[in-house]
């Protein structure tokens, strides 16, 4: 075997960004480079290594070397001063030593490869796993933390990793935390129920990690959907969490989702106003109560908004896009709902369809968008033909999500009520999507 070969076999068994599957589709890379952003350095402390390192990893797969560089030195950095040891060198930098490897002999620097992967055979022989046979926690908590950026298949394995961490380090906080709220992400979009004892878990968590308001508002969130009564609560927690500096960690994201499927939906929009008005420029409260405004407009219908709510979503809708350019692709099409249903600019709506539709895209994002547009060529346009060709489209796309299992589901429903004059073709395409 050739030194090269050798080389790239020794990488290849190494634990990092670079060895972890992880989805390096463009769309998917930008979200997570903005949600990143948005924890912020001061809530997001405590994983600020993990964030560099992630951050690197996706500069590195964008095409922006240099920035990659700069942000796995941030990583290193971090480590050394968060730990707060008596040494600046531990297991915590397995990962960013692996990452900085990767990089190294991606961009053809031999030494600095071996220079890399030299400090990492004497760390593994200072630092042992103190668990023979596993990877050491530190590892599988970076590794955890990172899966739970991803998809559900990939909060699974986030859930294992940060339950291997614990079981052999359970005195921090922070893994026992992430653990619970991998579990709860894991399993959100899931029909499956959690196991009885889920709650007493997140209770206990809450309990040891009193200053995590996130977690706080997770866990008022799923007693909320069990049927119990924690408006108060809610309530209370809203106070705390307006006081925190502004970051994806503080908890308002899952209180407003709370408050807008438990509590009351004018609530949730007055505290997205109200934190607003605190934080007047921050993008990532603009992002929620946008949210929160594309809640009230296209799932309350039974209680249409007036024009000038509806006004507000658009406003809104615009300038986050603005605010994230390279990672708005859905947020565009809640701004075509949105338009829908305003009683002056309904025109609009179609104009950022087409812009779409015309747009080059990755598979599961046109699978999003031929969804979402079925629907609105239904309710909207009245077109039922050409909504059954877009939902069509959208089975028709080999990705499994939601949005095909719905578009799946409307067809499945059309032919069975066997009105339509498209029945025996609709029929024809789900025998043929089942074939394969």
């Amino acid at each position: 075997m050739s030194r090269e070969k050798s080389l790239e076999s020794t990488l290849q068994t190494l634990q990092c960004h670079f060895t972890w599957d992880l989805d390096v589709s463009r769309s998917k890379l930008l979200r997570i480079r903005d949600k990143l952003l948005d924890i912020g350095t001061e809530e997001g402390y405590n994983w600020l290594g993990h964030i560099y390192n992630l951050q690197g990893f996706i500069h590195f797969q964008l095409g922006f070397t240099k920035d990659a560089r700069m942000f796995f030195g941030r990583s290193t950095e971090a480590f050394r001063q968060i730990r707060n040891t008596v040494s600046d060198e531990g297991p915590w930098l397995l990962v960013n030593l692996a990452n900085l490897a990767w990089l190294s002999y991606l961009q053809g620097e031999a030494a600095q490869t071996q220079a890399c992967l030299s400090k990492m055979e004497v760390l593994v022989k200072d630092y042992p796993s103190p668990s023979p046979g596993d990877l050491h926690p530190e590892i599988y908590a970076e590794k955890g933390w990172t899966m739970m950026k991803f998809s559900r298949e990939h909060k699974l394995l986030a859930a294992d990793c940060f339950q291997r961490a614990v079981r052999v380090l359970p005195d921090l906080v922070d893994w026992q935390s992430s653990y619970v709220l991998a579990l709860v992400q894991a399993f959100k979009h899931s029909n499956k129920h959690f196991k009885a004892d889920i709650l007493d878990k997140m209770k206990i968590c809450k309990d040891h990690d009193p200053t995590n308001l996130y977690l706080a508002a997770v866990f008022l969130e799923e007693r909320a959907s069990r049927s119990q009564n924690v408006e108060e609560e809610a309530r209370a927690l809203a106070r705390k969490v307006l006081t925190k500096p502004v970051s994806s960690y503080s908890g308002i994201q899952p209180l407003l989702r709370l408050y807008s499927m438990y509590v009351s939906m004018d609530e949730a929009i007055d505290l997205a106003e109200g934190a607003l008005e605190r934080h007047p420029g921050e993008r990532y409260l603009k992002r929620c109560a946008a949210s929160c405004y594309r809640r009230r407009i296209l799932l309350h219908r039974n209680s249409p908004a007036d024009q000038s709510m509806v006004d507000r979503g658009i406003s809104l809708y615009k300038e986050v896009i603005s605010l994230y350019p390279e990672s708005s692709f859905k947020r565009k099409i809640s701004l075509a709902n949105i338009y829908a249903q305003s009683s002056h600019s309904s025109a609009a709506a179609e104009n950022i369809f087409e812009e779409l539709l015309q747009s080059e895209l990755e598979p599961k994002e046109a699978q999003v968008l031929y969804n979402n547009y079925a629907k609105h060529l239904h309710v909207i346009q009245k077109k039922t033909h050409r909504s059954i060709e877009y939902h069509m489209r959208a089975a028709a796309i080999p990705v499994q999500s939601f949005y095909r299992v719905n578009s799946v589901g409307i067809l499945e429903r059309i032919r069975d009520r066997n009105r339509n004059r498209m029945c025996g073709e609709i029929a024809e395409f789900l025998l043929h999507l089942r074939l394969y």
